[in-house]
């Protein structure tokens, strides 16, 4: 398993034999390798999954909705705990 980030296609870049892909990952733009990905499946308006600047998987807007939610669950805290711990010594009880 791999840490992916949804991103959408803008623009296939000119150059590059292809491979190139200028892609909006939260309001930032990315140039992305789209080389891994069969050819000609891509363009504008497509969601991929990047890891490590290259696109590894192409999804559907569902599929990187639930790619966000999942690495937003992962960015959240644990609620804090409140443990009471007794240290010997301390407190009221018998030595």
């Amino acid at each position: 398993m791999c840490l992916g980030i949804p991103g959408r296609v803008v623009a296939l870049l000119d150059g590059y034999g292809g491979q190139l892909a200028l892609v909006d990952v939260e309001g930032a733009a990315r140039k992305v390798n789209i080389g891994m990905l069969d050819e000609n499946t891509v363009g504008a308006g497509d969601w991929v999954v990047i890891h490590m600047g290259f696109a590894v998987e192409k999804v559907d807007a569902t599929g990187a909705a639930e790619a966000l939610a999942g690495l937003e669950l992962m960015g959240r805290s644990r609620p804090e705990v409140e443990v009471e711990v007794e240290v010997e010594g301390e407190g009221g009880g018998e030595p």
